[in-house]
């Protein structure tokens, strides 16, 4: 990783986690730049040694690999074909009469940037936004005190916020733009998707993901120490509004 950040002249690098496949496994890793709000880059490895860069994901990439369903092959030339598409999913998600076959690189780009969209999180207050809009690290961030570690509101999707932009000026109001401009994490759908756990005899507080099974967030409380992992399949547990 030490390789990476100077190969490619990334502020940061941390191992993302891994995805599980039938015959393999990716290694992923992701590289900020100075703005760490921006889009961030992404690779990948079958063997932690070769690192190859993965495209930006699109909407469309995303779109597409929704309607995919079961394991990965491990073999990123792998070819999925739409068995069980209807004419005008066919129609929208693919232009040009083209064929409907996506890559396994592209749906791992996609599966990437759908679980850090859904559960990739931050504590509050470990990043900061200037008055010129971009985000960088808080270096007087001491970390989450345990009262706070506990609740689900002391943690915010590191992503682009949706539910912010629908709140009133009242609910705004008690909040601090520098460091409350992303999405917390209490009102997740579904209701219960996370769960809260204390280790170590109350010195870590762990969060694991319901949704996206194999995703686990640790921050050890009053210091800098967050971050999160996954290790899973890369399938998202559909069938969890059923459980709760």
């Amino acid at each position: 990783l030490l390789l990476l950040r100077r190969d490619y002249r990334f502020e940061r690098v941390w191992f993302w986690g891994c995805i599980q496949g039938v015959r393999g496994a990716y290694y992923i890793a992701e590289g900020l730049g100075p703005d760490s709000a921006a889009p961030r880059s992404r690779l990948y490895s079958l063997n932690c040694v070769e690192w190859s860069l993965l495209p930006p994901a699109t909407e469309e990439i995303v779109a597409q690999a929704e309607l995919l369903k079961g394991r990965f092959q491990g073999d990123p030339s792998f070819e999925y074909e739409y068995t069980e598409i209807t004419a005008e999913d066919a129609e929208r998600l693919f232009e040009d009469g083209k064929e409907p076959v996506i890559k396994e690189e592209a749906r791992l780009v996609a599966t990437i940037e759908q679980i850090d969209r859904a559960v990739g999180i931050v504590p509050r207050g470990a990043f900061v936004k200037t008055p010129l809009g971009s985000v960088h690290e808080n270096r007087n961030f001491e970390g989450l005190s345990l009262t706070e570690a506990k609740k689900l509101s002391s943690y915010f999707h590191f992503t682009e916020p949706v539910n912010l932009k629908n709140k009133t000026l009242l609910e705004k109001a008690d909040l601090d733009p520098s460091t409350d401009f992303l999405d917390s994490l209490e009102h997740d759908i579904p209701q219960g998707s996370w769960t809260v756990q204390l280790e170590k005899g109350g010195t870590v507080v762990v969060l694991r993901s319901l949704l996206w099974l194999g995703l686990v967030f640790y921050h050890v409380p009053v210091t800098k120490q967050y971050g999160y992992v996954y290790f899973g399949t890369g399938e998202k547990n559909l069938d969890l509004p059923f459980m709760l």
